[in-house]
């Protein structure tokens, strides 16, 4: 007992160590309580917004009248929502992740994109970590060994290795 509570412990500081490796942000589609909805001009919202890779965008909605499809340029432009690449429709506060730096196209289906509701997002790589001030001592040197990824999955493999098979 007190071994698997000690590996527990491990695990929890070692996922809190990681957690901030990449910094990423909620953008709530449009602002407000009902983000997307036929009333905002996404164009507008989104060429004000910063959006990085790692961040992720809110949607709020009623999912009885509307839906969020993730579809190409050419859907984007056209309004076709028969062809998406992704629906991310779930329960009316959906959220979506975006992972690499490129354009991302959302549309409403349903009659709403011709209304208004499409977003592009042109996402950026995240920008570099800045550099330290202070001179390179021990413990910035592991500090940096820890947000590695090769170390964080060394040391997680070992922790669930205690936790599960010792």
């Amino acid at each position: 007992m007190g071994r698997n509570l000690w590996a527990i412990m491990y695990v929890t500081v070692m996922i809190l160590m990681i957690i901030q490796v990449v910094e990423s942000s909620l953008h709530r589609v449009g602002g407000g309580r009902y983000t997307w909805n036929s009333d905002v001009n996404y164009s507008d919202w989104s060429n004000n917004q910063t959006f990085y890779s790692g961040d992720w965008l809110y949607f709020g909605f009623d999912r009885k009248i509307h839906n969020i499809l993730q579809v190409n340029k050419s859907s984007y432009e056209k309004c076709i929502d028969t062809d998406f690449i992704f629906n991310i429709t779930r329960g009316g506060r959906d959220v979506f992740q975006l992972v690499q730096p490129k354009p991302y196209y959302f549309i409403c289906g349903r009659g709403f994109c011709l209304k208004g509701m499409k977003l592009a997002v042109n996402v950026l790589p995240q920008p570099p970590r800045s550099t330290p001030t202070s001179p390179i001592t021990p413990a910035s040197t592991a500090i940096s060994l820890i947000h590695s990824n090769a170390f964080t999955v060394a040391i997680l493999t070992l922790a669930f290795k205690v936790l599960y098979f010792d």
